[in-house]
């Protein structure tokens, strides 16, 4: 395990991340810190070779294996000051966010979006992997957007505006009990509505797919 400080003091922080998972919390501290995991091995080719830094409000991680044959794997654990908004791009590799309760933004390009213990506004898509938003967060507006794969917010209060779309998944929205004013649409699938509704409702849920399942219902 690899450790550095790096000395930050905006109030907007993009984590960009190359082929490793990535955790990224709020914290107690003045700096960003980071923590760094990397392992495995290269058959006739080089890595891993990790790299990071941070300049001009922008965190690199890098983490670079090639090779005839290889198996490599890393994660960061990225801590940054309370107060700061974040969004994160990501390549090949895990993001799981937690903790914020500024806005949030999170681009994944291959691998899975995860979110919990938000308040936040989020903003948060996947090109291959699912997106998932767990029952902690209490987001007053959440948009979604996933090419492959599934989608799962389940949010713990009710939202003033939710908007997902998804080209080849499952996209499943679990809200409390409210009227909401919904919009629900799959061209290739199945649709379920169990929410109460109401137009003009002032609360706006909106789940859009190309091929998989619509489902909009009151969480447990």
């Amino acid at each position: 395990m690899e450790r550095k400080a790096f000395a930050f003091a905006g109030d907007a922080l993009t984590v960009d991340v190359e082929g490793s998972g990535l955790v990224v919390v709020p914290d107690d501290v003045e700096e960003v810190r980071v923590e760094r995991q990397v392992e495995g091995w290269v058959f006739l080719g080089s890595g891993p070779e990790a790299s990071w830094g941070l300049a001009d409000g922008r965190l690199s991680l890098r983490v670079e294996c090639d090779g005839l044959a290889s198996d490599c794997g890393a994660v960061h654990r990225v801590r940054v000051p309370r107060g700061v908004a974040v969004s994160v791009e990501g390549d090949n590799g895990d993001v799981t966010a937690e903790g914020f309760d500024t806005p949030l933004k999170v681009r994944s390009d291959n691998g899975d979006v995860r979110v919990r213990e938000v308040s936040g506004t989020l903003d948060l898509g996947s090109e291959n992997g699912d997106v998932t938003v767990e029952a902690s967060a209490t987001s007053p507006e959440v948009v979604s957007r996933s090419d492959n794969g599934d989608v799962r917010i389940t949010l713990g209060s009710v939202p003033r505006r939710v908007d997902v779309a998804g080209e080849n998944g499952d996209l499943t929205v679990s809200l409390p009990s409210a009227e909401y004013d919904v919009t629900g649409t799959t061209d290739n699938g199945d649709r379920s509505v169990e929410v109460p509704e109401r137009r003009g409702s002032g609360r706006t849920v909106s789940v859009r797919s190309d091929n998989g399942d619509v489902v909009v219902r009151t969480a447990n």
